[in-house]
């Protein structure tokens, strides 16, 4: 089912951003908008959430450090013990390196994985841009038609006009 919407093209990010506080004001949804490189502050205006991959990432590095610890006791304390310099079996200080290189290493591809699997992005997978440019230089804001109905297309266009839209379009996607 496709949607009709408004496309507004803007060179600035600061107008951008001006725009989509006003039309946020007025009660007008926001269905996306497209930048070149992240802009501080559109998170709020799009209600997008916290991501919950810190906590994934906590977790593998977490789960890193138990089995670095695990393995290391197992291998130098139970499997094969082995008196090195006097040292104990089971010497913590010097399983820390090994251990923080673990922890690292599973919550870095662990974290990698889960981006990549929540974002969708996985090898010969097609790109379907609304346009080109807004992975250049231009800022797009793309606004649903059917949000825009209370208010009038007229007054939503002359709002993006006065906050700098460089260019307004109407399309279905």
């Amino acid at each position: 089912m496709s949607n009709n919407y408004i496309l507004a093209m803007f060179d600035d990010e600061e107008d951008l951003v001006r725009a989509a506080k006003q039309i946020v004001s007025h009660e007008v949804l926001i269905h996306d908008i497209y930048t070149p490189f992240p802009v501080h502050g559109l998170d709020d205006l799009l209600l997008i959430k916290r991501s919950r991959l810190p906590y994934i990432t906590f977790l593998a590095g977490l789960f890193g450090l138990l089995m670095a610890i695990a393995f290391q006791v197992w291998s130098s304390a139970s499997a094969w013990p082995i008196i090195v310099g006097g040292k104990p079996h089971n010497s913590f200080p010097a399983f820390m390196p090994v251990t923080f290189e673990l922890m690292v290493l599973f919550a870095a591809l662990v974290t990698v994985g889960m981006f990549f699997f929540r974002a969708k992005l996985f090898p010969g997978k097609q790109v379907d841009l609304i346009d080109p440019r807004v992975t250049d230089n231009k800022f797009m804001m793309v606004i649903n038609k059917c949000s825009a109905v209370t208010k009038k297309e007229e007054f939503i266009q002359e709002l993006l006009t006065q906050n700098g839209a460089s260019e307004i379009t109407e399309r279905e996607i």
